[in-house]
């Protein structure tokens, strides 16, 4: 391969924009300076470069008579060959620096975009001599995980690969409504629900092939336990203990009806214990789970996932995964793949029929630093700055997958509901009430809402109020940040949006609010019936609302990215397709 890239640097430094065929004046001493090497090297690589036939070479005779060099090969297929050739080869990491470093005056990274179109999706591969085919699914996205430990997930893609990796005690059926077995064949509870007993099946084996016990369950939450994003989880538990090799006896300080959900949750994933003899930090390069799927490569450019020929709900039908994350650059709107982002070609609503979209559960919204010095801390600020901020301008203004206005956090809580229309009198009192100065307001947002950003400060500016768009790296010191939550798992997830230590608002609101809504989730954990719970959530988001320390804006699409071969394809709560449960239809 370095041979092919030396051949682009030297066609990108003397060609000139010339075609193919012309000869081009220079001295050795300009390709040894163009290849960062002695003119030794230099004439041994034009050697190399002469036999491939890709260059003809014309030594220059006698002082001051230039050699001459003819390039045979037109760079964009040269290029566009080489970068094909590395992502077959796996390595998506090299193809796109090649695309980056070289298709500059060509349509190269256009095509090669293309021909990646083609092919992300399903592959079936044949094996080598006597071994029998595999099936396997490729897909980009343009965001790589951030972690694979569950201890600190709190990102959907996190999430879902997680889940793909690593087992729970027991699991939310979303088709069934209810929790059901996981690598814990039956659970039972005291009449208070403060003691919770789970048996775990037997002959359940982690990837390297190890059973797993109760002294690995007591190992990863007991781990949880200690000052981790999620150990939110555990709240309440008094103690842990290990009655038996396949026994576990949770007790908690304070009753917990819901307990069991909390047990399906990817944080209180089950990992071999003491890392399986490895050091921590060795351990999360390549993780061991007992999921569906073992890692076989991970890093910031790709994730490759291998079927567990033994997971104890039957071997997954793929193979493989293998994920690849595009680069920062490559816009889906502007380079006219959009259809090969996420999965793969992609359901739209036009294809339903005209059906009513299919809605995350979950909303965007922007939350407000109130432990943070500055107009944010006035109430009658935060109020003008929700009645400027008016959901269903936004939607008609943005489009996309913004669908519906946001009346909270569930979009069955906002269909139906109609929001006030913007009234300038009101606007005019509440900010001539916060008697705001003109300070900047400084939010905090990643690149995928920029957008949202963008339209935020400039309907706030209409109304006097200076916006500066910040990374979302600075969102802690920021006034305010733009996020996302999904609600995975109902109730459980909902928590975890005021309890994760890395959540927005639990950074954002100050002691007194942070402890008024946790004695709310208290009472609520405590409540024999659903409808109780769900009552209590409602008080904690209308005081929220009232008070515009969050302001809710919209609701987003579901999509679902499908493939005519595709079967057992469905959307978990987080938005994507659990491998495990794909199969593919085809028969050559």
């Amino acid at each position: 391969m370095l041979i092919k890239e030396q051949y682009l640097m030297l066609h990108s430094r003397f060609s000139n924009g010339k075609e193919s065929g012309v000869p081009i004046e220079v001295t050795l001493e300009d390709l040894s300076e163009a290849l960062y090497c002695t003119v030794r090297n230099a004439k041994l690589i034009l050697r190399k470069l002469v036999d491939e036939g890709w260059v003809d070479w014309l030594p220059g005779r006698g002082r001051g008579n230039y050699s001459r060099i003819t390039f045979q090969e037109e760079k964009e297929d040269f290029l566009l060959n080489l970068a094909i050739e590395l992502a077959q080869d796996g390595d998506y990491r090299h193809a796109f620096e090649k695309i980056g470093s070289y298709s500059s005056g060509t349509q190269a990274k256009e095509r090669f975009l293309d021909w990646l179109n083609g092919h992300f999706g399903y592959k079936k591969e044949e094996g080598a001599e006597g071994s029998p085919a595999t099936d396997n699914l490729i897909f980009p996205v343009l965001y790589p995980p951030r972690t694979l430990d569950p201890a600190t997930a709190s990102f959907a893609f996190d999430s879902h690969l997680q889940r793909q990796i690593f087992d729970r005690l027991l699991t939310y059926d979303e088709r069934l409504c209810r929790i059901v077995p996981g690598v814990a064949h039956h659970w039972s509870h005291n009449e208070a629900a403060t003691e919770w007993t789970f048996y775990l099946r037997k002959g359940i084996r982690f990837h390297h092939g190890q059973e797993m016990t109760s002294a690995d369950v007591l190992f990863s939450l007991n781990r949880l336990r200690r000052n981790t994003e999620n150990e939110w989880l555990l709240r309440g538990v008094e103690r842990i203990d290990a009655l038996g090799p396949r026994v576990v006896r949770i007790r908690l300080r304070k009753p917990n009806r819901i307990f069991d959900r909390f047990m399906c949750s990817v944080g209180v994933s089950i990992l071999p214990a003491d890392f399986a003899g490895q050091e921590e930090e060795n351990f999360w390069n390549l993780p061991l789970g007992s999921g569906p799927f073992r890692v076989v490569s991970f890093s910031k450019h790709r994730v490759e996932l291998a079927a567990h020929s033994h997971y104890y709900q039957g071997r997954p039908y793929l193979d493989g995964v293998d994920i690849v994350i595009m680069p920062a650059d490559c816009n889906p709107e502007s380079v006219g793949f959009t259809s090969v982002l996420h999965m793969m070609d992609r359901y739209r609503q036009e294809d339903r029929g005209g059906a009513v979209p299919d809605l995350r559960q979950g909303c965007t919204m922007l939350c407000w630093n109130v432990k943070r010095e500055g107009p944010q801390q006035s109430e009658a600020f935060r109020r003008a700055a929700k009645m400027i901020l008016h959901p269903g301008e936004m939607i008609a203004e943005l489009g996309g997958p913004r669908i519906l206005p946001a009346f909270g956090f569930r979009p069955c809580e906002s269909r139906g509901r109609v929001i006030d229309p913007i009234r300038p009198e009101r606007v005019k009192a509440a900010l001539k009430e916060s008697c705001y100065e003109g300070r900047p307001v400084r939010l905090a947002v990643y690149d995928k809402y920029k957008d949202d950003a963008a339209w935020i400060r400039k309907r706030l500016s209409e109304w006097g109020i200076r916006v500066e768009i910040e990374n979302h790296k600075n969102w802690k010191e920021a006034d305010c940040t733009l996020s996302s939550i999904v609600l995975a798992e109902d109730e459980v997830c909902e928590i975890e949006t005021y309890e994760n230590g890395i959540n927005g608002l639990r950074l954002y609101l100050d002691e007194e609010r942070m402890n008024w809504i946790k004695s709310r989730i208290d009472d609520a954990l405590e409540a024999e019936s659903g409808e109780a719970r769900r009552m209590t959530f409602r008080e904690i988001e209308e005081y929220l609302r009232d008070e515009a320390s969050v302001i809710f804006l919209h609701h987003r699409q579901l999509d679902a990215f499908l493939h005519p071969f595709v079967r057992g394809m469905s959307l978990n709560p987080l938005g994507w397709v659990d491998f495990k449960d794909i199969w593919l239809e085809k028969h050559d």
